[in-house]
């Protein structure tokens, strides 16, 4: 690709090159040559005369005069807007599109990892969106993950920060000689129906077993690096040549949750996309003054850029107790002020900070080779910015000191609170309140729990375990048959696989018998599940109740309320926090 293929000719910054067209509401590329032309997709140029030498200069002035995106052409700086009656040039008998709030449009999200959706949505330039991939390097894992994506699914994506000491003035940072571990981690879980998500962070020194990982080498043959019980969560890439996958396949591992795709990062990230912004707004409660980061701040409210950005994220000694805790909080605070910097009006409206953070975020990034192309990262972004920033929770995995070692240093997995909180996640619960899964439940009771109901005794239910505690199946079915009236009810076993929520299976001729149980059960009509017929032990037609994780107990009123968010510390993307 040429310089100016790539949207830059001799010294002029690209940046400059990119103004915003009246027309269409998007930003378009304006080569140094550039004259009035049509700005629709497609438009025909005009039909060049016939004549001599001065003719064809013009034909060459018009070649000149095209943009990098095909079939785009770019208005003349500071052309006025064409009168109601007077239409745009190629927008014959249409009227000017109004332009949509950018702010409302775009989000971004944590490390800067896909920060060139602003640019992929905002400019729409096929070639410049081919060279930010360019910039991006890709991983194969193999089956560690996902080997597609889709829009329609929720998806993990596992963002990883490594302390490999690349890229000028980062000498001092990291383990001498590092090949880079896995020092800052975040499962990103994406809502299927993209009305919240959920950050949740990994402790780097959280004691895990790292599983057998296959790995690809540089000739395509795979190795198999053995893997290790009881080590430090950070180890599960780098060392002993581990990839990405690797650590994709140590989470699956630890939370049960499959990470879909990952995006992997260096310390130049941080420094590269808070300078693209202008600077990040941070906040801490004292005053700050660390010998060993040299992290020097006041209190109150600063503004962080380049390498003052990298030593607040990295300091251990300036917060809480001066563990790797501690400082996972203040990297949730710093990432939700980058997120709102970047989805800013004062970011989204100039066009030479979209560039540079476009330059930075793709130059930063690593990513797994089913993403690492144009079409799929712009699909990614395209469903990230659907979430709201008030509906991202930041959370991390429970945890508890290592009752193995005199002198702490190291973390487990509290098994009292983070299976509830791998659950949440894998079943696609949200960690807020979520107005969009409200009116849908609305919906929902409305068309399944109108109508009319069968006595208790007519209705035929058999009870299944979905993963309630063992006996819960029993424990309904006495209750049912004994206090509720359902004396038409059996026991059949464990169901085929565990559910977050209990519900309600029923052919359509049982509408009736399910909207009495439903009512007896307290179930909501998000748990009603139309569907096919299956028989009883008898042979008779019966609808199948399966009992999820939110089963509370016999006789107890199952809706959605009964699944309570677990107690943990939290935040949401939105929220000003200041570090202590």
């Amino acid at each position: 690709m040429d310089a100016q293929g790539r949207g830059r000719a001799d010294d002029i910054d690209p940046a400059d090159q990119w103004v915003l067209n009246p027309r269409t509401g998007e930003y378009e590329l304006r080569m140094p040559s550039s004259a009035p032309r049509p700005s629709v997709p497609g438009g025909r140029p005009a039909a060049p005369r016939e004549g001599g030498a001065e003719d064809g200069r013009r034909a060459d002035d018009g070649a000149r005069r095209r943009t990098s995106a095909p079939g785009r052409e770019v208005p003349p700086q500071r052309r006025r807007r064409p009168a109601p009656e007077d239409p745009a040039p190629g927008r014959r008998g249409r009227r000017p599109e109004k332009k949509k709030s950018a702010g409302k449009k775009i989000l971004m999200w944590t490390g800067g990892t896909t920060a060139f959706v602003i640019l992929v949505t905002g400019v729409g330039g096929y070639l410049y969106l081919k060279h930010l991939e360019g910039n991006v390097s890709t991983t194969d894992v193999g089956s560690a993950g996902s080997s597609s994506f889709s829009k329609d699914e929720a998806f993990n994506i596992l963002i990883i920060g490594t302390d490999k000491r690349t890229g000028a003035g980062n000498e001092g940072y990291g383990d001498a000689g590092s090949v880079g571990h896995a020092d800052t981690n975040i499962l990103l879980h994406v809502a299927k129906d993209r009305s919240n998500a959920t950050a949740l962070s990994i402790p780097r020194d959280m004691i895990v077993d790292i599983p057998d990982c296959p790995t690809t080498q540089e000739d395509g043959s795979t190795e198999i690096v053995p893997g290790q019980q009881g080590v430090r969560f950070n180890r599960s890439l780098g060392e002993n040549g581990r990839d990405a996958g690797c650590t994709m396949r140590t989470v699956k591992e630890a939370t049960g949750i499959q990470p879909d795709h990952f995006m992997m990062a260096d310390f130049n990230a941080v420094k590269t996309l808070t300078t693209a912004v202008d600077g990040v707004e941070v906040c801490v409660e004292h005053a700050v003054n660390d010998k060993k980061s040299k992290l020097v701040l006041p209190e109150g409210k600063s503004k962080v850029e380049g390498e003052q950005a990298l030593a607040f994220v990295r300091t251990r000694h300036a917060f809480g107790n001066e563990g790797d805790l501690d400082r996972i909080k203040v990297q949730q605070q710093f990432l939700g002020s980058l997120m709102r910097k970047m989805s800013s009006s004062d970011t989204l409206t100039s066009p030479t900070k979209l560039v540079k953070l476009a330059e930075a975020a793709t130059n930063a990034l690593t990513v797994d080779k089913p993403i690492g192309n144009v079409g799929t990262l712009k699909d990614i972004a395209l469903e990230l910015k659907k979430v709201p920033t008030k509906n991202i929770t930041f959370a991390t995995v429970p945890v508890k000191d290592n009752p193995a070692e005199k002198i702490k240093a190291t973390v487990v997995i509290d098994e009292a609170k983070a299976p509830q909180v791998f659950d949440m996640i894998a079943n696609d619960i949200s960690f807020t309140e979520v107005k969009q899964q409200k009116k849908k439940e609305a919906a929902a009771v409305a068309a399944r729990l109108e109508g009319t109901k069968s006595e208790p005794g007519d209705i035929r239910v058999r009870v299944m375990n979905g993963g309630a505690p063992s006996g819960s199946a029993q424990e309904e079915l006495a209750y049912l048959q004994t206090e509720a009236g359902v004396d038409k009810s059996e026991n059949a076993g464990n169901a085929p696989a565990d559910l977050a929520k209990t519900t309600l299976e029923y052919a359509p001729d049982q509408a009736e018998q399910a909207r009495a149980l439903a009512e007896i059960l307290g179930l909501s009509g998000a748990a009603m599940k139309p569907g096919e017929s299956v028989t009883n032990a008898q042979g008779l037609p019966t609808m199948t109740l399966t009992l999820g994780k939110d089963f509370k107990g016999a006789g107890v009123k199952l809706n959605a309320a009964s699944v309570e968010t677990p107690d943990l510390p939290k935040s949401t993307a939105d929220q000003v926090q200041c570090a202590s």
